[in-house]
């Protein structure tokens, strides 16, 4: 009997054959479950998104569209993408991007992004509200292995960006980012800090006006 026709435990890691995990994430069950593959593992996140990760979220997206605006820096921002390398790895950041000259690389029409066919994004973001273990953990090293050029988790409890330039030979700390130069990940805790007592668009106007001013210091 096939093991997996009892379902999954769900938000852990557990051992799986690629073919086992393409047919449990097929499962009508898991339509919006995200799922993960790596080193003979699957994880299949049933985890609710609630308040404060979805508020986080749309921070830092919010915060990475004006910065590109303001710098003139060509973005595509992905959310819950799906990126795939058959048989070996997968992966639904919450946040993704494509920066500078790779921006409109990926066609529309395209549903679950292939690895050996595209690169994969500059940037992954992963919001942790109840995850940062794991996010810190494997998912670095899931990142790492596909090529991934820059890597952020976002401490929900702590207000916090813990940020990794990656490598093949592994990964070190960033305090300011390196795809998108310029970029202080302080600024970005900042604006975490202050979404939590202010609404959004007065957060969206400050960072416009910390980003105005970086532009303002290059000239």
């Amino acid at each position: 009997m096939d093991r997996l026709q009892t379902r999954p435990q769900t938000d852990t890691w557990v051992a799986a054959s690629w073919d086992e995990y393409i047919q449990t994430i097929a499962d009508p069950t898991y339509e919006k479950a995200r799922g993960y593959y790596y080193h003979g593992h699957m994880r299949i996140e049933m985890l609710p998104v609630g308040h404060d990760h979805a508020a986080d979220d749309n921070t830092i997206s919010l915060a990475i569209n004006l910065y590109c605006i303001a710098q003139a820096i060509p973005l595509k921002v992905l959310s819950n993408c799906s990126y795939r390398k058959v048989e070996m790895r997968e992966c639904q950041p919450d946040i993704s991007c494509y920066i500078g000259d790779r921006a409109q690389l990926i066609p529309w029409g395209t549903s679950i992004i292939d690895l050996n066919r595209f690169p994969a994004p500059d940037l992954v973001i992963e919001v942790a509200a109840t995850t940062l273990l794991d996010d810190m953990g494997i998912k670095r090293s899931l990142y790492e292995e596909l090529g991934v050029a820059e890597y952020w988790i976002v401490d929900v409890e702590n207000t916090q960006i813990i940020a990794y330039t990656l490598s093949e030979q592994g990964s070190y700390r960033l305090q300011d980012s390196q795809v998108l130069p310029g970029l202080s990940l302080a600024v970005l805790e900042e604006a975490l800090r202050r979404s939590r007592t202010v609404d959004q668009s007065q957060v969206g106007a400050w960072l416009l006006i910390q980003f105005q001013a970086s532009v303002n210091q290059k000239k």
